[in-house]
């Protein structure tokens, strides 16, 4: 999972946690789940040993890390398309097909060993590519050259009007490079949900944002905080070969870079200025660009390349004469980097095995016991596989624009990504605790397993907003996605949180993050138990769960029913219909 950390590292890096909210109250007024008959002996075929034969083929080196548009990648889909037929799954895709293909363009940049940036008495600094700072294009083109481009630091550089925030002010940046904090405002209860981060603090947004401005570049600065993860992250994520949607339309940067917080309080210093007041002129809705009066300039090559990869969907149609027609998606992204750089045992293949193979084991684990049922759920229940999480939640993004299932038809997501591989806990962590009712089904279903749901421990690395969920958040569809908490079972207080870090600290994104005979899966088996009662009670209730009101997504959600009212007659799940602009 790009750009992703489990925990607060306060182990790794001594930094303090947020301490955690109490969870809301669910079931004041006597609510239970409508659950269909059956549905604990279908849950108890969710197995600790039949997860991990999943996980063992699809991390194994056979597979060679699944990058898109490999032969790896290739190789998952198929086992993907043979385990949910096996299990009685039709294909999902109009015309019969269990592929959605996507194509997406390989950017291969060749960045230069060194960056220079020129202050304005004649001094300069260089950094070290990898080391020091990392980049890729933002552009799909053979040559990208910036000459003298000026560096302006623009604060956090978001523009949220509903929120009265612009910290660019009308100025003119065409051409410029900005250099941007890697969060958003999270010092007031009362602005941007206080320390939650929102999708204006993700490098996604930052980029995005600093092409909206007309920049020719634009420069995150890491801090591990700020990111949830160390440099060495950035590092192997940004590595090599990066996949992008087709481009259109939309304004890009030449460059999309990031600098280490020492990187950039060197580059800083060569102004006259200090960071650390930067940072502290931008928690201020009265704050303006600072021109640096340094320059820069940077030149290099792009191997562009177009590809193709596929999201893979199978399908287990309902019972239900009117429901039917409404889906219960439970997804789980199948890529990852492939083959990389060599860690320290000259191992190449990032095998994924926690990102995300031990989530892939556990949809198909999830759709297997809604087979055992002895009669098929009300709804319909979705098992999509999207291509290119990793590269920027590339593959859902696509799905639910594409109008292969109208929005409005999807009752819930429930996404699986990364898992606990250490045992049982007896708490459930939710991470965006608070959005929606899904929620509420979960606490009441986690009671059955004598566990409670807990928030995220670091609420400020926004978790919400990195993975697939979010692709059916941002059309409206009520989305979930959950795991093991910290408090394991047998286990004295802290030890969760040092194996989440110590794993973040060694093996996120790297060749290490293999299937190993330490694992121990009764707690990742209890999650998928977890999620299968959940998806049944979705599938099985009267009226799906909604968002919170006046959470983020609730307009989304009215209006993606508003428009399948009027679509009276459209296509049905599984057959093309009019595709939504990708945003």
């Amino acid at each position: 999972m790009r750009g992703l950390a489990i925990v607060c590292l306060a182990v790794v890096i001594g930094a303090g946690c947020d301490t955690p909210a109490a969870p809301p109250e669910s079931n004041a007024a006597g609510f239970e789940l409508d659950l269909p008959d059956g549905w604990k002996t279908a849950s108890r075929t969710i197995l600790p040993d039949n997860l991990l034969r999943d996980v063992s083929r699809l991390a194994s080196d056979e597979f060679e890390g699944r990058l898109p548009g490999s032969n790896g990648d290739r190789l998952a889909r198929r086992y993907l398309i043979d385990r949910l037929a096996e299990m009685g799954y039709e294909p999902f895709f109009d015309g019969g097909r269990w592929e959605q293909p996507l194509d997406i363009v390989g950017l291969s940049s060749a960045m230069p060993e060194q960056w220079i940036f020129h202050g304005p008495e004649g001094n300069s600094v260089s950094y070290a590519f990898a080391d020091e700072y990392m980049g890729a294009s933002g552009v799909q083109q053979p040559h990208v050259s910036i000459t003298d481009a000026e560096v302006v630091f623009v604060g956090y550089g978001i523009q949220a009007p509903e929120e009265g925030w612009d910290d660019f002010k009308g100025v003119d940046l065409r051409g410029k490079v900005l250099l941007m904090l890697n969060d958003d405002p999270d010092w007031d209860p009362e602005i941007f949900a206080g320390e939650r981060k929102l999708y204006y603090g993700r490098w996604t947004y930052k980029y995005e944002s600093a092409a909206r401005q007309g920049a020719a570049a634009a420069i995150i600065i890491h801090t591990t905080p700020s990111a949830g993860y160390p440099w060495q992250v950035v590092r192997s994520s940004w590595m090599g070969e990066q996949f992008e949607l087709p481009a259109g339309e939309e304004p890009r940067n030449q460059l999309n870079a990031w600098l280490t917080e020492d990187a950039s309080r060197r580059l800083v210093a060569l102004s006259g200025h200090d960071l650390d007041a930067l940072v502290e002129s931008a928690r201020s809705r009265d704050f303006r660009p600072v021109p640096l009066n340094i320059t820069t300039s940077i030149e290099f090559s792009n191997e562009v390349r177009s590809t193709e990869t596929a999201n893979v969907a199978g399908i287990l149609r309902g019972s239900d004469p009117a429901l039917a027609e409404q889906a219960v998606v439970l997804s789980a992204h199948h890529d990852h980097f492939g083959i990389g750089e060599p860690d320290a045992s000259g191992d190449v293949i990032y095998n994924g095995a926690l990102d995300n193979g031990v989530a892939m084991s556990q949809a198909l684990a999830v759709a297997g016991a809604f087979t055992r049922l002895p009669q098929r759920p009300r709804r319909s229940i979705v098992v999509l596989f999207p291509a290119a999480e990793e590269q920027g939640i590339l593959g859902s993004r696509y799905f639910v624009h594409s109008g292969a299932i109208h929005p409005g038809l999807i009752a819930a997501n429930i996404n699986f990504e990364l898992g606990n591989v250490w045992g049982r806990t007896r708490d459930v962590m939710v991470y965006g605790l608070g959005k929606s009712g899904l929620d509420e089904w979960l606490a009441v279903a986690a009671r059955s397993q004598d566990r409670v749901i807990t928030p995220e421990q670091d609420v400020r690395a926004g978790w919400f907003y990195r993975s697939d969920q979010i692709s059916f958040a941002r059309v409206g569809v009520p989305a979930i996605w959950f795991k093991s908490g910290v408090d394991f079972v047998g286990r004295e207080p802290g030890w969760g949180e040092a194996r989440y870090a110590e794993w973040i600290a060694n093996d996120y994104h790297q060749p290490s993050d293999e299937v190993r005979d330490s694992w121990v899966l009764d707690g990742l088996a209890e999650d998928a138990q977890l999620a299968f009662m959940l998806a049944a009670a979705v599938a099985t209730a009267d009226n799906p769960p909604t968002w919170n009101p006046g959470d983020e997504f609730e307009d989304e959600r009215q209006q993606a029913l508003e428009d399948l009212g009027t679509r009276a007659g459209g296509p049905a799940i599984g057959e093309a219909g009019p595709a939504s602009p990708l945003p």
